[in-house]
């Protein structure tokens, strides 16, 4: 898998950290540089972990199921994509309501960041059975998510609102047509 692709799945998984990222620019009314970077740096963590994680798992039965890498992986990010673009227009038709608090806790952060990261194990079971990299993979993961969280708590303080639900469908469709490319690459080299 080449840099491109790994970052656009880099990319496309860091979508739901930068929307949470903005919701928490929204949301909080402290929320200035300082809780940029801690956020930041608690997604673009979790991020790179996960996808580590769910690598190892899927190293060791990746053997067994390699003649099935190209099905696998189309199934897996199409789900997450399809699951990111139902929740972002889910929130788009029932817009909660939103009470600001002073700054975000350690534990919302905490819990946040495990939320925003569970598709990136299931991605990192795809890196194991299409042999990728994996600590390219998620050193990319972990500075394309560093990158966009700063961005997305900078501009949901300022104007988030009127992107956060987009933001979402955006890396969705990314993951989605990664999937498909995978699938067409690894079924047209057979």
């Amino acid at each position: 898998m080449g840099y491109l692709t790994l970052f656009f799945i880099a990319l496309g998984l860091a979508m739901d950290a930068f929307a949470v990222s903005m919701s928490n620019g929204i949301c909080y009314k402290n929320a200035g540089f300082k809780e940029a970077f801690i956020t930041a740096l608690t997604f673009g963590t979790f991020q790179a972990l996960m996808p580590l994680a769910g690598y190892f798992a899927g190293r060791t039965v990746s053997d067994a199921i390699a003649f099935l890498d190209h099905w696998i992986a189309l199934g897996m990010l199409s789900f997450i994509g399809i699951s990111m673009i139902a929740g972002a227009i889910r929130e788009m038709r029932n817009p909660d309501i939103v009470q600001c608090k002073a700054y975000c806790s350690v534990k919302d952060l905490m819990v946040q960041g495990v939320a925003t990261s569970i598709d990136a194990l299931a991605v990192g079971v795809s890196f194991a059975v299409i042999d990728t990299n994996i600590f390219a993979a998620v050193g990319l993961i972990g500075i394309v998510t560093f990158v966009c969280c700063v961005i997305g708590v900078l501009l949901g303080k300022g104007f988030g609102f009127l992107i956060k639900e987009k933001a979402e469908i955006f890396g969705g469709c990314i993951l989605i047509i990664i999937g498909l490319k995978i699938f067409i690459e690894h079924t047209s080299a057979m």
